[in-house]
């Protein structure tokens, strides 16, 4: 589920500040089934609620194409967080965004004495910190560009009926006046959904995710063994999945449940670690 997908004549390729960059046609087909269920609620709250808004709801075919663009940017400047750090320390790489988001690969060294096999766990750290950051780093412009605006970020408020942060609850982001515009509406939902939303999860000590390669930097530069680590992981992702299934978030409980039961399988198994 987690490893890049096979090559196939359906995927799209471009460059992109020199980074060469695939898009695979699995990531279209996972953005639909992962954006449906928040499209098609959007869809039905701008039916029932014509007053808060100017215009009729899109549709959800708009509003479906709408997310997915979105979230190929979104997970796009996530991936150029990662390529960019890769190449502060002289390795280029490469991006390959797929069902399950997307993933940043080294592929060459271009300074000598520069190779993934001998960056430090501090520099490991970095790269690993570097997507989810560039990601929340895009949210924060366009929640800034909102209250310069005068605009509230109600969108924020949605986000926490997912997941309860208390995203709302940070000063001035729901003041001001509300979007009636029905596009902007939705696109502010959509982008931040993943900026934010995805990002932070991201961020929790889980291997293979970003947060769990941050945890075995910190494991092993505090002198710890790599193990531990993975048990971190187990213990985390396990109580996510509990959260998930308690909360009625059936792709989070499988989701986070086949992670707890990846770590423990490395954990037994003493599996190689690599970026």
């Amino acid at each position: 589920m987690l490893q890049e997908p096979p090559e196939t004549q359906y995927d799209l390729r471009f460059n992109l500040f020199g980074f060469p960059v695939r898009v695979a046609w699995s990531f279209w087909l996972g953005a639909v089934i992962f954006g449906y269920g928040l499209v098609n609620g959007l869809d039905v709250y701008i039916i029932r609620n014509p007053g808060d808004f100017s215009a009729e709801t899109p549709g959800r075919l708009p509003l479906l194409i709408l997310w997915m663009a979105c979230m190929f940017v979104s997970i796009l400047i996530h991936e150029l967080g990662h390529a960019f750090a890769f190449r502060q320390h002289g390795i280029q790489a490469s991006i390959v965004l797929y069902h399950f988001g997307g993933l940043a690969i080294p592929t060459s060294s271009f300074r000598p004495g520069s190779s993934f096999a001998q960056l430090r766990e501090k520099e490991d750290l970095w790269i690993a910190l570097a997507g989810p950051l560039a990601q929340i780093a895009s949210a924060c412009l366009l929640i800034a560009a909102l209250k310069i605006t005068g605009l509230q970020v109600v969108a924020l408020a949605s986000l926490d009926s997912i997941i309860p942060l208390g995203l709302a609850n940070i000063p001035g982001v729901m003041d001001g006046t509300p979007i009636e515009s029905p596009g902007l509406y939705a696109l502010v939902l959509f982008y931040l959904f993943p900026s934010v939303l995805w990002s932070l999860l991201n961020l929790v000590p889980v291997w293979p995710l970003d947060g769990g390669r941050i945890m075995n930097s910190l494991v092993v530069m505090g002198g710890g063994r790599r193990e531990q680590a993975l048990w971190v992981s187990v213990i985390t992702a396990g109580l996510l999945a509990l959260y998930g299934f308690r909360n009625e978030h059936l792709f989070l409980g499988i989701l986070f449940l086949s992670l707890a039961f990846s770590s423990y399988q490395m954990i037994q198994q003493n599996a190689n670690w690599r970026y």
